[in-house]
């Protein structure tokens, strides 16, 4: 080990100027609590706030926070090394409130255009799936608080083998409180107009085929009667030339029946 000397204390008060052997060689120290405990002698002090450190355990208050941010058990225990059972005990009541804001969300009223909607946000969107031919039993809800103290829902549905979430704003208050949507597919999960699909196919383009010319019999064989062309096409037909028989092509018969 390398022996430092201790030369003064650093202008923020903070840290401790060491040096080595050579004067050049200029060290700081930190001023912590297990500086001091070393300083006193007391060894259980700086091992306690040293298994701490090393083992990344987290205050009951900073995992409630996580939890209530939006985190899931499993994703705070893996962060932070705990086992997730602790983290469990402590997380369960935020849980609880989530689970809760999520249920009071539902029940609020949507903001539309013209104002807050008479039916419930989950009136609303059971009508909307309803309409369009989906299960409102097959939805997930949670919720969880932004920076900003506000709540924010989220409400998971599948439509085939796609998973959907919409995304809405729960300000409590009067009569329920009221919901605004965040993202698209919570606009138009709260659209009075339920007819237009959730997510919007792309139409097919309409090819159009031109008509092929009829068979022309061989010879000695009648010509068969053409059936008449729809409606559509008949201004369409009727602007193309004649095609001429391969017998008038070769007596040289013009279209029009002179020779």
């Amino acid at each position: 080990m390398r022996e430092l000397r201790v030369i003064g204390l650093d202008v923020d008060g903070k840290h401790i100027i060491c040096e080595g052997r050579d004067p050049s060689d200029k060290f700081t120290l930190q001023v912590d609590d297990r500086l001091r405990a070393a300083v006193r002698g007391d060894r259980s002090l700086g091992q306690t706030l040293r298994d701490k450190e090393v083992k990344g355990v987290l205050r009951p208050r900073d995992i409630q926070a996580r939890i209530r941010a939006g985190a899931s058990v499993e994703q705070v225990a893996a962060s932070s090394g705990m086992d997730i059972s602790k983290v469990e005990r402590f997380a369960h009541p935020v849980l609880l409130e989530r689970q809760r804001a999520a249920e009071l969300a539902s029940a609020a009223h949507p903001i539309l255009a013209d104002g807050p909607a008479v039916m419930t946000l989950l009136e609303t969107i059971t009508t909307a799936l309803v309409a369009r031919g989906l299960d409102p039993e097959a939805t997930a809800w949670d919720a969880w608080r932004t920076e900003d103290g506000r709540w924010t829902v989220q409400m998971a549905w599948q439509a085939g083998l796609s998973d959907n979430v919409a995304h809405f704003r729960f300000s409590p208050g009067a009569h329920g409180g009221t919901v605004s949507a965040i993202d698209d597919a919570a606009s138009e999960l709260i659209d009075p107009k339920f007819e237009r699909p959730l997510r919007p196919v792309a139409r097919v383009a309409q090819l159009e085929f031109e008509e092929q010319p009829a068979p022309q019999p061989a010879p000695g064989e009648e010509k068969p009667v053409p059936a008449p062309a729809p409606a559509p096409r008949a201004k369409r037909a009727k602007a193309k030339p004649a095609v001429p028989g391969w017998e008038d092509v070769l007596l040289g018969v013009r279209s029009s029946g002179e020779r």
